[in-house]
């Protein structure tokens, strides 16, 4: 039953002041991409798209963007994805510094290990043709099998404050980059040539590297882990790594009992002892500590155990036969529990592409290969912004109540981006109401999916 209270509420937060900077705040972002532009109307196209990203549209391609936009036609936002001159690589650039100011600024204090930390990931986007560039038969993370589908690499910066995406590569698998007319049609350069996802991964670390991002730990999963040219990379040019191997990777390993060389799930059944497992935290989620039993073992580097290379070992407590195995690489005298602080930090790149795909990153309708490079990018600034507003918010206090029949500040959990989208789309940029606009779309939907109705029933009566 609920206690009646003839009070006022405590003052809402964020305020409405606060709130009416945001807009200002995307503004602010867009005018940063200016330099990567050659034409004002096509700058101008770019933030009305990021408004729509942050819009409450259904699905974020080209016609709903447009209608968004209060545009009467879909053409300027598809050809802001495909022949406009600006530059997507600058933008990506910008989205990074962005980033980095965001989770890194400057004067703050310098993060404890193991952050910052640089998270590897890659995610499917199912489609249904096959014109879509790099689209075929690969596994689809979003769905957990073999579809047709492209896979997008990704790259993610954590630190003490916060984490967001900063990078994005197309996988283009080795048959399409062996067919030119299929490269030509989605308009591949011709200085693309095939590159497996572990050097893709690899090239997004670099660029990070080359912008000097503050950078302690690289963790990824098996696909990654599984390379060695990525792991000998890491370590080369410093970067404790921590990178999951599949169960049939085979090291060499010093045990109590000397030394053994195996696959790592030989290894844990039998260089391992009850004694050898700690339990440790991985990370914060939403319901506790996410808690498993963690051991190590030192891995033989050159013929020697150099006390930086081990091989460490999870096991999920509701399971204890399922085991996660990783090869790490870290400074002297780390501890266990910094290790898996590092790997716990993976968990953040799954979110990431969540926020992100909420916010249409699966969504577009290009099949062009700088089509897609366009539209990712545009989401992950949005994101981006959004991270933004959310670290620059205050953190929920309790009001103190000086009047004792003033009603209590109710607790509150920290803005999120994806209320602040929330708030950002209902208040600033919510879908439009005249009637004259949505009545205009809703010819030219019609008129458009009857001849394509038409044109594709003629295609098939001439095959027949």
């Amino acid at each position: 039953m609920k206690h009646h209270q003839d009070t006022t509420s405590a003052p809402a937060e964020p305020s409405l002041g606060a709130i009416g900077t945001w807009a200002l705040s995307l503004r602010q972002v867009h005018q940063r991409l200016a330099p990567h532009f050659a034409r004002p109307e096509v700058r101008q196209h770019a933030l009305l798209y990021l408004q729509a990203i942050l819009s409450d549209i259904p699905r974020k391609n080209g016609w709903q963007i447009a209608e968004h936009a209060r545009q009467a036609r879909p053409y300027g936002m598809q050809r802001l994805l495909s022949r406009a001159v600006w530059d997507e690589a600058g933008v990506r650039d910008e989205l990074r510094t962005l980033v980095c100011q965001t989770l890194s600024p400057p004067g703050s204090a310098v993060d404890e290990p193991p952050f910052p930390i640089l998270v590897l990931d890659e995610s499917g986007f199912p489609k249904r043709g096959r014109h879509s560039a790099g689209v075929g038969p690969q596994y689809c993370g979003a769905t957990g099998q073999v579809e047709n589908c492209q896979v997008g690499v990704f790259l993610s910066y954590v630190t003490a404050r916060g984490h967001a995406l900063i990078d994005r590569e197309l996988y283009l698998p080795e048959d399409w980059c062996c067919d030119l007319p299929r490269r030509q049609a989605a308009h591949i350069p011709e200085t693309v040539s095939f590159q497996t996802k572990p050097e893709l991964a690899q090239l997004m670390v670099q660029r990070a590297q080359a912008a000097h991002l503050p950078i302690r730990w690289v963790v990824a999963d098996t696909v990654y882990g599984h390379c060695p040219d990525l792991r000998v990379f890491l370590q080369e040019q410093g970067y404790a790594y921590a990178l999951a191997v599949p169960s049939t990777e085979v090291v060499c390993v010093q045990t109590r009992a000397g030394i053994l060389l195996s696959d790592v799930a030989s290894i844990a059944h039998q260089g391992l002892r009850a004694r050898d497992w700690q339990r440790l935290s991985a990370s914060q989620g939403t319901k506790g500590e996410r808690l498993f039993d963690w051991a190590r073992l030192p891995v033989m580097h050159a013929g020697t155990v150099d006390g930086r290379n081990f091989l460490v070992i999870r096991r999920c407590l509701d399971d204890p036969d399922e085991l996660a195995y990783y090869l790490v690489y870290a400074p002297l005298d780390t501890p266990l529990s910094i290790i898996v602080q590092s790997i716990g930090a993976r968990w953040h790149i799954e979110e990431d592409l969540q926020a992100t795909k909420a916010l249409g990153l699966d969504q577009y309708e290009v099949r062009s290969y700088r089509g897609w490079y366009r539209h990712i990018t545009l989401v992950l600034l949005a994101y981006a912004f959004l991270v933004s507003i959310c670290l620059q918010a205050p953190r929920p206090l309790p009001v103190p109540a000086e009047d004792p029949r003033a009603k209590p500040s109710p607790p509150l959990i920290a803005l999120t981006p994806c209320e602040v989208r929330h708030l950002l789309a209902h208040l600033f940029w919510p879908a439009p109401t005249a009637a004259l606009l949505i009545c205009q779309w809703s010819r030219f939907r019609r008129t458009h999916q009857y001849w394509a109705g038409y044109y594709h029933r003629r295609r098939r009566a001439k095959v027949g």
